[in-house]
């Protein structure tokens, strides 16, 4: 096993990384009520193991799984559930699933009767690296994605690199853009060891898997412990981001994946760098080949044009002072917000 530890003063939690399912503390395996929430993908393959981690026997609830699932209407079915089974403030709720899943669980835990305790057990290569570290929880609106939500941190986070076995090629390559994204805002010689071992991690290769996981763990828990609430330094996890997500508004959620788009966003952010005279064409030109090594796109949709982002860049969650606000690479490795893009210098560089 190994371990990555959250450190948030008494809100701290560990990240434990194994093959199997871990051992859970006394204080979370003897929990009175325990409700598991996972979709009808996931379920069927380790819902049994893990409800066998506790004391008293779980109930559950089964979302719909995807994107176009993860809405307020989702969010109250949840709540409903918890409301019809008398479930009270010492429920322990389980998120068994992706970062749909994740996202999902951990908002009903920061409001159920105001906050509940809640586990994360991702099963998708996306969640392990990401979306499960750090305590963003939301749903997404028509209008942007993830903007209902709250921070909530969880007890803890298991991560069984078992069940990315289990995962259709498609999911783990999205999962592999947020591993890049880690490389490309802080770490250079990151992206060197993931080309280096490319073949390994298309292999699935577990020891190689659990380097990279635990390693983009690190990344982000280092990031979250000095800025938990996305003040400063946490918004440069959101490299890709703000291009990605008017992607995935704009083509419907769940047609493309998180991963795919944020994936493209990386490469237009990289285009958009270059043009400030931060990256050379060569930069760019690594960007696109980290990202099509592990089958992911690096080109805009064919319908999409500049004018089709601007009206979701214009309500994204880095909006300041009525400004859209980019994550943009001064270098490979190194990432900085910037605040004075303007939609003619988006025209210039990708109308």
């Amino acid at each position: 096993m190994q371990k990555v530890e959250v450190q948030l003063g008494q809100r701290s939690y560990p990240i434990d990384i194994d093959t199997g399912f871990s051992a859970l503390p006394a204080t979370l395996a003897n929990a009175r009520q325990v409700v598991i929430v996972s979709n009808p993908t996931v379920a069927p393959l380790y819902l049994a193991k893990v409800s066998g981690l506790f004391s008293n026997p779980p109930q559950h609830i089964l979302i719909e799984d995807g994107e176009a699932f993860k809405t307020l209407a989702s969010f109250e079915t949840i709540l409903s559930f918890l409301l019809e089974k008398g479930m009270s403030r010492d429920v322990l709720l389980v998120a068994l699933g992706g970062g749909v899943i994740g996202d999902l669980t951990g908002f009903v835990a920061a409001c159920f009767q105001r906050g509940v305790r809640f586990l994360q057990v991702p099963t998708s290569l996306l969640s392990q690296v990401d979306s499960s570290v750090g305590g963003k929880t939301a749903v997404n609106h028509p209008l942007g994605k993830n903007m209902i939500g709250a921070f909530k941190q969880p007890e803890q986070v298991i991560i069984s690199t078992s069940t990315l076995t289990t995962l259709p090629p498609r999911e783990f390559a999205a999962g592999m853009a947020e591993v890049v994204k880690y490389a490309l805002l802080g770490d250079a010689g990151f992206l060197t060891w993931l080309m280096q071992h490319s073949e390994q991690i298309c292999l699935q290769q577990s020891d190689i898997l659990a380097q990279m996981i635990r390693h983009c763990c690190q990344m982000k828990a280092d990031i979250v412990s000095r800025d938990e609430t996305e003040q400063g330094e946490r918004a440069l996890l959101n490299l890709g981001h703000t291009f990605g997500h008017a992607i995935e508004a704009f083509m419907g959620y769940g047609n493309w994946l998180h991963g795919e788009a944020v994936a493209v966003g990386m490469v237009m952010a990289a285009k958009l760098s270059a043009h400030r005279g931060w990256l050379s064409e060569r930069d760019v030109a690594k960007v696109s080949s980290a990202l099509h090594c592990f089958q992911l796109p690096v080109t805009v949709p064919d319908k999409m044009k500049i004018a089709d982002f601007l009206p979701y860049m214009k309500t994204d969650k880095k909006v300041k002072n009525g400004q859209m606000r980019f994550v943009l690479l001064p270098a490979l490795g190194q990432a900085s917000l910037v605040a004075d893009v303007t939609e003619a210098e988006l025209q210039q560089v990708f109308g």
